[in-house]
């Protein structure tokens, strides 16, 4: 388990922003499954959510890297609440899936030229003794402006992606789970991710600037 408690590349609990954020947000006092919760809710709101930011650069996919940008996509945020919580002294690791619906607009699939987003991250805390999925990817602000209910957490149940939107269209399939790591693997990572979306690979190092909430607004 001491894997799951001692920082990392990417999971770099030992970063003092980090550690500031985690002291800020897991409500001194509590259990650590409370303070778990209030950590996840943190690390949702507090990052916006933005798939444009990827880049090829591993530096981003750090925990410090998407709280000092302030924005990040699934996956560096799936790093800063495992590093916050590693701070805490609950055990944190990364998972990584492919999912179909993910929350997209025309324009997002249209550069991406799939509906499978690969390498979506989340993240596993081990929590009265059983591990438990925590996906903080998402948003008050986006989820309102995509008429998506918000994914709650409270620490004993596993906290994905609801099937349905709030007009029960379906918004999310699981469709491969690529399973849980001590910290993001670099090499599987931007190596599937080559495999899955080359034309991706090729040119600058990042997607063209985008914002979701817009262009959720306009479609």
């Amino acid at each position: 388990m001491q894997q799951y408690l001692t920082p990392s590349r990417f999971v770099d609990s030992d970063h003092p922003g980090v550690i500031e954020f985690a002291l800020n947000h897991r409500d001194n006092g509590a259990t650590p499954l409370q303070q778990a919760v209030a950590l996840y809710y943190a690390v949702r709101d507090t990052v916006r959510y933005n798939p444009y930011v990827f880049s090829r650069d591993p530096q981003t996919l750090k925990a410090s890297y998407a709280l000092q940008a302030g924005q990040s996509y699934c996956v560096p945020k799936a790093t800063l609440l495992a590093a916050c919580a590693r701070h805490c002294g609950i055990p944190a690791r990364i998972g990584l899936a492919d999912v179909k619906n993910h929350l997209a607009t025309p324009r997002l699939l249209e550069l991406l030229r799939s509906e499978v987003f690969a390498m979506h991250g989340y993240t596993e805390l081990f929590l009265e003794g059983r591990w438990v999925k925590a996906t903080p990817a998402f948003d008050l602000g986006l989820c309102e402006a995509f008429g998506v209910l918000p994914l709650e957490f409270d620490g004993r149940t596993d906290s994905v992606f609801h099937p349905f939107n709030r007009d029960g269209e379906r918004h999310m399939e699981y469709l491969r789970d690529h399973g849980q790591f001590a910290d993001v693997p670099e090499a599987f990572f931007f190596g599937y991710l080559k495999q899955c979306y080359p034309h991706l690979f090729t040119g600058d190092d990042a997607l063209p600037a985008g914002d979701l909430r817009s262009e959720a607004a306009q479609a």
